[in-house]
């Protein structure tokens, strides 16, 4: 068997990380998988990136040439939109690789166009790690649903036109999509949902299977040393929230978790008590007031380092408006470190209320405050939980669960492309 994973990157950002870590799962099970970046930041011989450094060049360029026409819209958002306009260049790489299976992930940035999915010459699975498949262009319509429709008049681009940007994408997938055959598949519930609604994709098979963790570098490690070496203070309650800059968009919460943190620290009485851990970001000129002392932890890459944080920290609070299925929530279960997030999205999928963390009603930013006090105020309620929470990831998010679920994915499409295949069997792997 030997599935070809695409993505825009090998391991920037939460979609990344999680292709990668399948792609690395795959191989520990004893599947020849292989993965095709348009920008390579790892070291593995399996991830083929650019060749040349001109490939290098646009391989940062393009994301920027894909999004100028965008600037044609003068009251855009400040969500992220990729048209998804250049020309695709991937295809005589993909055919030279020959995978029986190409399993797209997060292909934007001006790494796929959508009429290059027709001519890869081999079934094509793809996970959804936002909208943007069956979208104008937006990764999360923020709640518009247009996407259901035809899009046009997007408010992602500030634009009142029917015939607008986004219905001009809208039209070019829907040409392109029909003509492959497409199996989708999404790590969460709600996304699933979503799919199964839209336009683009109501005809097209869906799958829900969640991203994986390697339990053996996700996983509850000593509080106090963890916080020794990563130069946290040993005598507060810790609270982390991640963002991957310090102006959050709105779909991230920026002003529910502003209010909930100032409910928390005046209403609940916890300054003094409690700090709160912003990774992901460097601390900026005009920092917020969060009503309390911040540590800004910036950018982190590795996977030790992030399990060493989610252990050295009380609790996660990931105050999302939209959200599929949380990387940072799921690696804070996994360390044993209880969550609180809105009841919105994939959280349903990690978060089991009041037993391994909070669901806070929706937007309700005092809710929210009421969860992380929840959390803190009792250390045995606090063990429950965190007990709880690693239980749950280790029955349903191991590594060696998610690659036995996509390898019975992968032998399904190839029977029933009229492919012959024998059933690989899997190595061990947590």
């Amino acid at each position: 068997m030997r599935p070809l994973l695409l993505n825009t990157y090998d391991i920037r950002g939460g979609a990344a990380r999680a292709a990668y870590r399948l792609h690395r799962g795959l191989r520990a099970a004893g599947i020849e998988s292989q993965m095709l970046v348009q920008s390579k930041s790892s070291d593995d011989p399996y991830v083929e990136g650019p060749r040349s450094r001109f490939e290098t060049l646009m391989g940062v360029m393009r994301p920027q040439f894909d999004i100028l026409p965008t600037y044609l819209y003068p009251r855009r958002g400040n969500g992220v939109y990729y048209p998804g306009l250049l020309p695709g260049n991937y295809v005589k790489r993909v055919r030279r690789l020959k995978p029986d299976i190409v399993h797209l992930h997060w292909v934007a940035g001006g790494f796929l166009h959508p009429s290059t999915l027709v001519d890869f010459g081999a079934p094509v699975v793809w996970t959804l790690h936002d909208m943007w498949a069956f979208t104008g262009g937006c990764h999360y319509d923020n709640g518009c649903g247009r996407y259901v429709g035809t899009c046009g008049k997007c408010p992602a681009l500030g634009s009142s036109r029917e015939t607008d940007l986004s219905r001009w994408v809208w039209q070019q997938k829907r040409r392109k999509w029909t003509e492959v055959s497409l199996t989708v598949v999404t790590p969460s519930r709600w996304l699933a949902d979503c799919a199964r609604k839209s336009s683009l994709f109501s005809d097209k098979h869906v799958e829900v299977i969640p991203n994986g963790l390697d339990l053996s570098v996700f996983r509850t490690r000593d509080k106090q040393s963890a916080r020794e070496l990563l130069g946290l203070p040993a005598g507060k309650q810790l609270i982390l929230f991640g963002t991957l800059n310090a102006n959050m968009s709105q779909r991230k919460g920026s002003q529910e978790l502003q209010e909930a943190l100032q409910v928390f620290s005046k209403v609940h009485k916890r300054r003094g008590y409690s700090e709160l851990v912003i990774v992901g970001a460097s601390k900026p000129i005009s920092p917020p007031d969060f009503g309390l002392p911040v540590h800004y932890i910036g950018i982190l890459n590795d996977d030790v380092t992030l399990a060493l944080l989610a252990s050295a920290v009380d609790v996660v609070v990931v105050p999302s408006l939209q959200e599929n299925l949380s990387n940072t929530v799921m690696e804070a279960l996994a360390c044993g470190t209880p969550c609180v997030a809105f009841n919105i999205g994939g959280m349903p999928d990690l978060i089991e209320h009041q037993r391994n963390g909070y669901l806070a009603k929706s937007f309700e930013s005092r809710d929210l405050a009421h969860g992380m006090q929840w959390i803190l105020e009792n250390q045995e309620r606090w063990c429950a939980l965190s007990k709880r929470a690693r239980e749950k990831v280790e029955a349903e998010f191991a590594l060696r669960i998610v690659a036995e679920r996509y390898l019975a994915l992968y032998l399904n499409v190839l029977d029933q492309a009229g492919y012959g295949c024998g059933r690989p069997k899997l190595n061990g792997v947590s």
